[in-house]
């Protein structure tokens, strides 16, 4: 598959993803890539972060590979049960710890528990070693849950502007690699 066969559906975290955010750059970057918009980014709801990426999702054109950061990863996942349309594969990046009572801001375990069962389509898992918003082991373990390919970042903090990855080269070599392997 190529990137022009597929709606590229970016779906950013708690906060959403500045200018800098190597997602705002890939949208910028990628003719068939959208943000999925949150109507409260700093305030987030499950539910209305699940509806605002299911409606997205059905509302495709083309089949749909899913780029998630950190929140934006529980976000797609939750949302699964109600996609209407193929997922081609999915992205998902510096998934947060949602089970965690330490996690801060607090209202993000409501994002959680992530479901264990194997996903529905192909999909990649990057996380960082040192990622404040989830232990490594942790990370590996949601993947393995998911049948996700497991890819380890380093040190690479939450993976974000703040942590270093603005442009992120490494990251859209990998998107690059992963997308031409998809149906």
């Amino acid at each position: 598959m190529k990137a022009k066969d597929a709606d590229i559906l970016i779906i950013p975290g708690y906060t959403n993803s500045g200018p800098e955010h190597w997602q705002t750059r890939w949208e910028k970057r990628i003719a068939t890539a959208r943000r999925v918009e949150q109507a409260e980014w700093s305030k987030p709801v499950r539910e209305d972060w699940v509806a605002k990426v299911t409606e997205a999702v059905n509302g495709a054109e083309r089949p749909v590979v899913l780029v998630a950061h950190s929140l934006g990863v529980a976000a797609a996942v939750q949302a699964i049960p109600e996609y209407r349309n193929r997922i081609a594969g999915a992205f998902f990046v510096a998934p947060p710890d949602v089970a965690n009572p330490k996690i801060r801001p607090k209202h993000l375990m409501t994002f959680g528990p992530y479901p264990r069962e194997p996903l529905p389509f192909p999909s990649i898992v990057i996380a960082s070693r040192n990622d404040h918003f989830c232990g490594y082991d942790v990370a590996e373990d949601i993947a393995g849950a998911w049948g996700s390919l497991f890819f380890d970042a380093g040190e690479a903090g939450h993976i974000n502007a703040e942590s270093g990855f603005g442009p992120w080269p490494e990251g859209s070599m990998t998107f690059a690699k992963f997308i031409s392997h998809l149906d």
